[in-house]
């Protein structure tokens, strides 16, 4: 038996193709735009023949009989038995243009040519679209029914059915299939839609939240989903029985769930949180078209609403199938299957492999670089306090990833030090000695950067003074407040203010601020240290959102402790858990490669919440703390003696803490 095939190298065609191959004697003539060997290989492999059984035709669905040569019309007249018009655009996103190129236009010229070559039979993939958003229970034998075409897609997809339906001399069988979505047995699937753009959603929330945690789901329309092994199985079994022609089939579920029950069987597959609680998306058809049409004219309305789309990864107009209302009958399709074992597997059993499959393979997060590597080569790095501690661990892994590093300090010895190890192993570290806090040496600092280098790609704010002293032991030491806020804040908000220009012209940039963790859990005895980084943290703020549409990121880094010399002085910290360098320096990197606006540890924004929710719990934990870790002998004006032995109490609660500064 001989079939034609438009749209074979598609998902459905590709399975459809090596089902017609797998029956005896046959041969499959497919509709291509290249006959190159090297092109055709892989599908010679998938579909496991050689061109002697799949034999490839030179055309285009925009050309008139798809372009097919008379000469090659000539050879397949009154030859192919079954001719499947597969080829389509399916993109709701597509322009109208391009929806009517292909699926209308391109429709007619396939028929054209099933007409010319004498095909027994025409078999046409529709799509349950062509029902529009048809209110109620959708029959096989339903068409001029359809209402609600307002989509390019919905109309194109009716309308060329109606071709099919009123100009065809060929005897046709019209075929309507669901949501399609991957092999219910491998989970293997070639793009993301349908309920696809629902799989980014529900990994963000596995992310953030524990597993055990409900969280508030989504409910509307049913979405009616049918894996592609079974839109294959049964097309090609329809196709092949007789006295069928003129028949339309529905390839549905005639079971589907509804949009809250999909997300919740999704979220088990992924082992994300329940969906337990859900807001029904019919609530939002109460407000007037007028009125969203109104809010959408507001420029800060649609930014919100493209920003949040994006970062979900949604199409525009997904929203507005949420409500779906259509209903499928399928009682010819299954009067047509019945004695066979083709029928649709409930989505729970197949669910986890078409995640799994997505999450190998789809998920489009595999495809953005997501190395250090690929964020920094040959780009300008600077890090301020770079020559030792945090800002060292942070140069020596971006020159590695290939960057054009740069440190400042104001150690000249250091600053040589640490040169001297980038060389010995082989890296390239462009040291400057200056101190930053004096607004002088900083101005000259940045001047110099420019004129050699042109810009800072990422700036990195290391540079910084810790103070651990009680506000009872600092009435007469105002200066470690002028000091912690001279360098931790005047002095970062100088250098980036300094490189800002630059970053507004090149319409890109990164400016990394080290805060502490203090300054979400407000740690005792930090308050001038907390202090000048809560206004660090403040002007980033501000200063993302006047650049937020210029290209320039702004990401804070609520540092824990972190075991660098700016804590040795603090003798009791020998006896804390803190960081290394080296896992602070992954942080910042971390920040380098995802932009996030703020890094922090689970504990940092445990505080942060307690704060907020519940204050003077925070202060009692906080005053705890304060009382049970007592003041340093140089914070005390002493002498330092040996280091004290910490008692069973603050040995405990430490290592609940981790990384709190005490």
């Amino acid at each position: 038996m001989d079939y034609f095939v438009t749209g074979a190298t598609g998902f459905i065609g590709k399975r459809l193709v090596k089902k017609l191959l797998a029956r005896p004697g046959s041969s499959v003539h497919f509709l291509t735009r290249s006959r190159e060997p090297e092109k055709l290989e892989a599908l010679y492999d998938f579909w496991g023949v050689d061109k002697s059984r799949a034999i490839p035709v030179v055309g285009d669905l925009k050309d008139k009989q798809l372009g097919v040569s008379k000469a090659e019309q000539k050879k397949l007249k009154g030859k192919v038995d079954h001719f499947f018009h597969l080829a389509a655009l399916y993109n709701l996103s597509a322009s109208a243009e391009d929806d009517e190129a292909v699926n209308i236009t391109g429709t007619q010229h396939t028929l054209a040519l099933a007409e010319a070559i004498e095909a027994r039979c025409f078999h046409h993939m529709s799509s349950i679209a062509a029902a529009g958003m048809f209110e109620g229970i959708f029959r096989e034998d339903m068409f001029e029914e359809a209402e609600n075409l307002d989509h390019p897609y919905f109309r194109t997809k009716h309308e060329a059915e109606g071709i099919v339906r009123k100009e065809s001399k060929v005897p046709w069988r019209i075929y309507r299939p669901s949501s399609v979505v991957g092999d219910s047995r491998t989970g293997e699937m070639d793009k993301i839609d349908g309920p696809y753009y629902f799989f980014k959603i529900i990994q963000k929330i596995r992310k953030i939240l524990p597993p055990w945690l409900p969280t508030i789901g989504l409910e509307g329309g049913r979405i009616n989903i049918v894996p592609v092994d079974f839109v294959v199985a049964a097309m090609d079994h329809i196709a092949h029985l007789p006295d069928q022609d003129g028949k339309c089939f529905h390839l549905t579920d005639p079971n589907p769930h509804r949009v809250g029950d999909v997300l919740q069987i999704l979220a088990r597959a992924a082992h994300a949180p329940d969906m337990g609680m859900r807001i029904n998306a019919a609530l939002l058809g109460f407000i007037p078209r007028s009125v969203k049409k109104s809010l959408m004219a507001l420029t800060p309305v649609r930014r919100i609403r493209n920003a949040l789309m994006k970062d979900l990864g949604l199409p525009d107009n997904v929203l507005d199938f949420i409500n779906y209302p259509t209903r499928f009958d399928c009682r010819e399709t299954e009067k047509a299957l019945k004695g066979t074992d083709i029928a649709v597997p409930p989505l729970e059993t197949y669910a986890w492999r078409l995640w799994d499959y997505w999450e190998r393979h789809l998920d489009p997060d595999l495809f953005i670089d997501h190395t250090l590597k690929g964020r920094v080569k040959g780009k300008v790095v600077l890090v301020t306090g770079g020559s030792s501690g945090i800002g060292k661990a942070v140069a020596k892994k971006v020159a590695e990833a290939g960057a054009i590093t740069i440190i400042v300090a104001r150690d000249k010895e250091k600053l040589a030090e640490a040169k001297h190890e980038f060389e010995a192993d082989g890296l390239d570290l462009i040291a400057y000695s200056a101190d930053i806090s004096n607004y002088e040496e900083c101005d000259d600092f940045v001047r110099q950067v420019i004129e050699e280098y042109g810009q800072v790609d990422i700036l990195i704010n290391n540079a910084g003074r810790s103070i651990r002293r009680a506000i009872e032991s600092s009435f007469d030491r105002f200066h470690d407040y002028e000091r912690c806020m001279q360098l931790n804040y005047f002095a970062a908000v100088r250098v980036a203010m300094g490189f800002l220009p630059k970053m507004i012209a090149q319409k890109r940039g990164h400016i990394i601020n080290i805060s502490s963790i203090g300054v979400l859990t407000n740690a005792p005895r930090f308050s001038a240290y907390v202090a000048s980084k809560a206004a660090l943290e403040a002007f980033s703020r501000c200063a993302a959102s006047e650049f937020a549409d210029r290209g320039i990121d702004f990401t804070s880094i609520n540092m824990p402790l972190v075991r660098t010399p700016m804590i040795a002085p603090t003798k009791m910290y020998q006896n804390i858990p803190t960081l290394a360098p080296e896992e602070a320096a992954d942080l910042v990197v971390e920040a380098i490669i995802h932009k996030p606006i703020r890094i922090a540890t689970r504990l940092g924004v445990f505080g942060q919440v307690i704060h907020a929710v519940s204050p003077k719990v925070a202060q009692i934990i906080m005053n705890t703390s304060f009382r049970m870790f007592p003041e340093s002998s140089a914070a005390a004006g002493k002498k330092e003696g040996p280091p004290v032995q910490p008692t069973a109490d603050q040995i405990a609660f430490s290592q609940l803490m981790r990384g709190i500064h005490f």
